[in-house]
């Protein structure tokens, strides 16, 4: 149960850049299918290589983690936007420019 949380809580660190990216690109474009989709594969293969497999308990935990790190990016470029007034889809770069100013 503790390689499940750990495996969901990475779901949830991996998906916080790709939410902010998919909110600040207009909806169903290619970029906003790419910032939904492009996490997936690294999520199969931390349950692979983790062990932790397909079962059906570990879709509550891995989707919860995928979802709420899609929103809290969302949520992220809100904030940064509003205190930061910077205008890209990176949030890496924001949040440096934000501190360096």
């Amino acid at each position: 149960m503790s390689k499940l949380i750990l495996i969901a809580i990475l779901v949830f660190i991996l998906n916080i850049p790709f939410g902010y990216w998919r909110a600040n690109v207009r909806k169903f474009s290619t970029q906003w299918f790419l910032a939904i989709h492009i996490p997936v594969p690294f999520i199969v293969a931390l349950r692979l290589l983790s062990g932790i497999g397909f079962a059906w308990h570990t879709y509550l935990f891995l989707v919860a983690g995928y979802f709420l790190g899609q929103q809290l990016g969302a949520l992220m470029l809100l904030w940064v936007h509003r205190y930061c007034h910077q205008e890209s889809s990176c949030l890496v770069m924001d949040l440096y420019r934000c501190a360096r100013s």
